[in-house]
């Protein structure tokens, strides 16, 4: 599970708002992880994924690792039932009182409900939606490059194709819903990672 931040290694931006609850979207290989936890540095508040929960929990052999192991394998989504108590347990800590940054969740529409149900259970609410924008065809290249460098071997271009299939099917509809509560803000993801950071501060400080 992801960690917070020691508060002595967080430089916070100036203009970043305290106690922000952000999710973060995007496809598989658009930086999310990556981007989550330097934005989530520069607000102090913990970056939560779902993604290095299930791996954990894989790599440490436990009930839900054995549970989500062949999913993932195969490229698909962990049930939003299971998802859906893994976030609210992690909500519930106390590291995340002040707010947080979700990467991975919501995937579904479903669990866009589901949240906005744990936040209400909370007297809390969500206050921004953040998507990276990509080209799909240097994601896919981006992803084999990592899965040959970190010798993911389950992580072939058919899995990755399917992956991003399954996202721009079920995913990528949640930005609609965002935008239409005024939440979304998008961000191109494409270029060095200083630089797409520096584009998600400005948008998050617009």
């Amino acid at each position: 599970m992801t960690q917070p931040a020691n508060a002595r290694d967080v430089v916070r931006d100036p203009a970043a708002s305290s106690g922000m609850r952000l999710v973060i979207l995007g496809p598989p290989g658009a930086g999310k992880g990556t981007q989550a936890s330097r934005i989530a540095g520069r607000l102090g508040v913990p970056a939560i994924s779902t993604g290095d929960i299930f791996r954990t929990n894989i790599k440490n052999g436990t009930d839900l690792g054995r549970q989500v192991k062949d999913i993932l394998a195969s490229g698909g989504y962990v049930t939003d039932d299971i998802t859906n108590r893994v976030v609210d347990e992690r909500l519930g800590q106390p590291d995340c009182a002040d707010g947080f940054l979700l990467d991975g969740y919501p995937r579904t529409m479903a669990q866009v409900a589901a949240l906005d149900d744990i936040l209400a259970n909370r007297n809390a609410r969500l206050d921004k939606a953040l998507e990276l924008t990509v080209d799909q065809e240097a994601v896919v290249q981006r992803l084999l490059k990592r899965a040959e460098l970190e010798e993911r071997a389950d992580d072939t271009e058919e899995v990755i194709r399917e992956r991003l299939d399954i996202y721009y099917r079920q995913t990528a509809p949640l930005a609609s819903t965002y935008a239409a509560r005024d939440l979304l803000v998008q961000v191109d993801g494409m270029g060095e990672v200083d630089e797409v950071t520096d584009r998600v501060v400005a948008a998050l400080g617009r």
